[in-house]
Parts: C-alpha cells; sequence; structure tokens
C-alpha cells in the first residue's frame, strides 16, 4: 500500500506543503512543493496537523453527543478555548476514562486546505495531529525534542506541545503535565525521548532529576518523525471523502443513459397524460348519456346532479305508486339480512335503521371472523355490502346493506 503524507499548517494558505511518501516494504520518499506537483496514483492520503496547532481537551459529553465531529461539539469546549465556537474545529476522539477527549484546531485554516485538497483532485484525506503518530503505550510517554522545543504523547487520544528547554533543563510545560498527571494517579513510568538529531539529546540525568520520572532514549529505528511513522499509527481526526469527484467522474459515464432514461420517461408521462384525458373525455361522455337517459324517462325532473341515484328513487316511487315492492325497500332487504345475521348470540344486534333503500345495521361483540362471514352472506344475497370493523374489541360495528 502507499501511503501520501502531507504536512499542512493550518497557518499558512495552501497549496505548497511537506509531503513523504511511504512505500509499504520500501524507502519513504520526501519532498516539498504544490498540491499539483504531488505524486499521484496513491491508495491513502493523510493530511498531518502540526502539534503545536491541535489542542486536545478533555470534557463530559452526553452519549449523544459524542459524534466524530459537528459544530455542536464546539460549545462543549468554548469556556476552555476562550473564543468564538465559531472560529474552531473541533472533532471527538474517543474516551478517557469518564471523560471525552476532543481535538480542536482552526476552522479557516482547515477550510482553506480543505478547499485545496479538493480542488487537486485527491482522493479520501484522513486527517492526523503530528502528536498522535509518536508511539502510545499505556504506562509511558513519548517525547519528539529538536534541542529547544517539541512536543509528547501522553495518552491514546491526547498530547501536547512543549515550551523551551535545553540541555540541563527541561521545558516548564512538560513539569506541569507531569504534575497534573500525578494528581490524577496517572502518572507515567517512564518518559520515552525522540531527538530530532543527536545533537539535540539533553542531559537525561539531569532531566530525571527535575521532573521525578525516568527519562531514557527512543530504540534504534524510532525517530518519532511524522515522515516515518507507519501508515496505521495515529488517530484520525477526521475524513474527508471527495464523493462529489466520483459522482462527476460517474456522472460522465452515465450522461448517454441519463438521456435515454429522460427520454423515456418523458415518453411515458406524455402517455399517461393521453389515456388521463381519453378516460376523462369518457366519464364525462357516459354521465352525459346517462343525464339524457333520465331526462328522456323523466322529463319533470328539475335539476340533475347524480342521475344514477335519481333514477333509481324515481323508479322506487313508481313502483310504490303501483302497489309494487322495491328492491331497496326494508322488507326486501331485512329477509337476507336476518339470514345473514342467524346465529348471532343475543344481544348482538344494537341497532337497525333504513333510510333511502339502505339499511344500517349495528352489532356489538362481533369479532372479526364473524363480520366477514355476515359479509359473505349478503354479498351472496347480490347485496351491495359496506362494513365498518369495530375500533377497539368489543366495540360497535357498523354494516350498511342496499340493493344493486
Amino acid at each position: 500500500m502507499t501511503l501520501l503524507r502531507l504536512y499542512c499548517s493550518l497557518h499558512e494558505p495552501p497549496p505548497a506543503c511537506r509531503w513523504a511518501l511511504v512505500n509499504e516494504g520500501g524507502d519513504t520518499v520526501v519532498g516539498e512543493g504544490e498540491l499539483s506537483t504531488l505524486p499521484r496514483h496513491v491508495r491513502r492520503v493523510q493530511v498531518v496537523l502540526p502539534a503545536s496547532q491541535v489542542l486536545f481537551v478533555r470534557v463530559r459529553l452526553p452519549p449523544s453527543a459524542r459524534t466524530p465531529g459537528g459544530q455542536a461539539l464546539a460549545f462543549a469546549v468554548e469556556d476552555q478555548t476562550a473564543g468564538d465556537p465559531a472560529l474552531n474545529q473541533v472533532r471527538w476522539l474517543g474516551k478517557a476514562g469518564d471523560q471525552d477527549v476532543l481535538a480542536v484546531f482552526d476552522q479557516a485554516g482547515f477550510q482553506a486546505w480543505r478547499d485545496a485538497l479538493a480542488a487537486a483532485g485527491l482522493p479520501a484525506c484522513q486527517w492526523q495531529a503530528e502528536t498522535l503518530l509518536l508511539p502510545f503505550e499505556p504506562d509511558r510517554w513519548h517525547l519528539r525534542w529538536n534541542g529547544m522545543e517539541g512536543f509528547v504523547r501522553t495518552g491514546e487520544f491526547e498530547g501536547a506541545a512543549t515550551d523551551c528547554g535545553s540541555t540541563s533543563s527541561p521545558p516548564v510545560a512538560l513539569g506541569l503535565m507531569l504534575e497534573q498527571a500525578r494528581a490524577g494517579a496517572a502518572a507515567p513510568s517512564m518518559i520515552v525521548l525522540h531527538p530530532t538529531v543527536p545533537e539535540a539529546m539533553p542531559d537525561l540525568v539531569l532531566w530525571s532529576r527535575e521532573l521525578g520520572v525516568a527519562i531514557e532514549p527512543a530504540a534504534a529505528g524510532e525517530s518519532g518523525d511524522w515522515t516515518q511513522a507507519g501508515a496505521d499509527a495515529g488517530v484520525a481526526l477526521g475524513q474527508e471523502r471527495q464523493g462529489w469527484q466520483v459522482l462527476s467522474r460517474l456522472g460522465t459515464r452515465l450522461r448517454p443513459a441519463a438521456w435515454v432514461l429522460g427520454a423515456a420517461l418523458a415518453v411515458n408521462a406524455l402517455m399517461l397524460l393521453g389515456e388521463w384525458a381519453l378516460m376523462s373525455n369518457e366519464q364525462h361522455r357516459l354521465g352525459l348519456q346517462l343525464e339524457t337517459t333520465f331526462r328522456s324517462a323523466f322529463p319533470d325532473a328539475v335539476a340533475v346532479a347524480d342521475p344514477a341515484l335519481q333514477m333509481r328513487r324515481q323508479l322506487a316511487q313508481a313502483r310504490h305508486a303501483a302497489g309494487q315492492a322495491d328492491p331497496g325497500d326494508f322488507t326486501a332487504l331485512i329477509g337476507p339480512v336476518g339470514d345473514a345475521l342467524e346465529g348471532l348470540p343475543a344481544g348482538s344486534l344494537r341497532a337497525l335503521s333504513h333510510q333511502a333503500g339502505r339499511l344500517d345495521i349495528e352489532l356489538v361483540g362481533v369479532d372479526a371472523i364473524g363480520l366477514e362471514g355476515i359479509e359473505q352472506r349478503l354479498r351472496q344475497s347480490g347485496l351491495v355490502v359496506g362494513v365498518q370493523p369495530p375500533e377497539t374489541a368489543g366495540a360497535i360495528a357498523r354494516i350498511t346493506v342496499q340493493a344493486p
């Protein structure tokens, strides 16, 4: 796997930066230049932020707030950063005991580099803090030192830049961090020192005496330099997936298919509109035909709103005037209804009413299976049936019955 690691200062605008090409099983190639001149065809890209530009803060967050990023996290560190939350980019890294560890860095610089990386067409970029590229051991701290200043990794998700020191005097900030760790019963048993060059190695005896902790040089081959860290070292501050570029390239390839699909959808929409127009015209024609038939049969009608319903009512009146029964009469409906309700427990029939050729029935204590059986028997008698099941067990069920 080939990893391209970029060292980007948030205080210096893009596009120039230092870089390292980490080849698995091979030598690391380092260089410096603009983003447009970077090596291509890499599998992974990491953006390393200088140790002094990333602040690690401990807070207590509710579980719902433990997301990798988000503007809401900036307000969780507002008291400790003493600045406008909108100026900070804050990322949740993990838990340290009963507290949450957040990484805080400059929002404007982060946005500038993110835009520049996107414009350069790089693949997904993983953001790292230089501090967390140092080795991690639960009971040891690792310090990178250039002879005057440096930075130290104090935990899985924590670390800090130090102030100035000398060959005989360790940085004051390192001593303060040790005192704070001792107060929390989390002091290291040893500090492993990684000098940038052999000349940067301090007097370890004097440092150990003043700090009150053993200090030993790192083993041969452990430089602690960001260019030499393993591909899987560190803790990601976030992943920038520049998916819009993938979608852009995919869109270019699929553009002909999109035109074909769009044309097919347009033709289908036109066909649906045409079919709807034909059906609407047919409905209008049938309505006019029904109205004409009704007026020819009953020329005295003043207004025609529902020809079919008015026709049924006029026929019922004509049958009654001739002394004949109508299929919608109570006596014509009650016979098949009585047969369908036969076998129900006593008291199941709550109400029965007849109006305008319709019989309304209210039942209680009838379950869904019983209602289904009643509906089937009524439909077998040639009636038009509507069923409203009870809203709750034991509530009223309503059935409407009409002649066809």
